[in-house]
């Protein structure tokens, strides 16, 4: 019996046109909104922010936890932003806080507003990838300027939860559990959900960036498909950097003193480059659904997706 494989074959056909038509369009967008040299903007600043961002939080938080604790914390974090190097950029947050006496109120401002930088360079990027919104919608400056102070509280919290957790973690690895008569070590088990913590938490921040940062309204459903899209993304490639530091890379050699600053540029700008093309697939989604409805740009009306 002769089989007909043609009926799937067609239909095949054009859903790979339709997805390969996709990507060149985000690509070809991506390219024309100069998307580089925005994610090149915004790792600058993220370096700039990330030391005075951190230092300010364990300021604040070293009143009620270990400061200790807060700083180990802040490396494990770390660690999924700028792989293999978080060590010394919390080294360097140590050293900082060490000398904090020296910091007065004018020193306390300058350190709040180099930590703001990056969500505010990040807000105008995304404007700029959501340009077709422009004409339409206007984003008060009083919400734009409050917008990455709420973001350094949001951090600050996330960093106390994921502290107090990860204290209570620490404490299963000396536990066994029963199960069905045998004894089940614990050991091991809270790198693990800590590594599950810091993805989530990935997840949740990306998604409120692409909730937030546009002008107007973002489907949940995009924005939650794009976040998680983008953090199993950056887990891919934050692996492959890690072994590509530790086996190939003469970054070192090459750098020196430096190496750890352009390590952590590079890194960042990776995940910057994959955090701004999510940002173009859900501009591509919203533009395709303004215009196949004929009402152009959106007026900031709820986007259902």
């Amino acid at each position: 019996m002769i089989t007909d494989t043609s009926p799937p074959n067609r239909i095949r056909t054009p859903l790979l046109r339709r997805v390969g038509g996709f990507t060149l369009r985000v690509l070809r967008n991506f390219h024309g909104n100069q998307g580089l040299l925005l994610a090149g903007a915004v790792a600058y600043y993220t370096l700039l922010s990330i030391v005075p961002l951190f230092t300010l939080i364990l300021v604040g938080l070293s009143h009620f936890l270990n400061e200790e604790q807060l700083i180990q914390s802040i490396a494990r974090n770390l660690d999924l932003l700028v792989p293999g190097y978080a060590d010394s950029l919390a080294n360097q947050v140590r050293m900082f806080l060490a000398r904090r006496h020296l910091v007065g109120a004018v020193g306390f401002v300058i350190m709040l507003f180099f930590s703001s930088m990056t969500f505010s360079v990040l807000e105008s990027t995304m404007a700029v990838i959501f340009s077709h919104r422009k004409r339409s919608l206007r984003r008060p400056f009083f919400i734009s300027a409050i917008i990455p102070y709420v973001y350094i509280l949001l951090t600050g919290f996330g960093l106390l939860l994921v502290t107090l957790i990860s204290g209570m973690l620490d404490a299963l690895e000396h536990q066994q559990m029963l199960l069905l008569g045998y004894e089940i070590s614990l050991k091991g088990s809270s790198k693990v959900l800590l590594y599950l913590m810091g993805m989530g938490g990935m997840v949740l921040m990306l998604t409120s960036f692409y909730l937030v940062m546009p002008v107007g309204r973002i489907s949940f459903r995009h924005a939650l498909s794009g976040a998680i899209t983008a953090a199993v993304l950056w887990e891919f490639i934050r692996r492959l950097l890690v072994w590509y530091y530790s086996r190939l890379s003469l970054v070192n050699l090459i750098y020196g003193s430096l190496a750890t600053t352009v390590v952590a540029l590079l890194s960042i700008e990776v995940a910057v480059i994959i955090l701004l093309l999510g940002a173009q697939v859900i501009s591509e989604f919203d533009r395709h659904r303004y215009e196949a409805s004929g009402n152009g740009p959106p007026t900031g009306g709820h986007d259902r997706g």
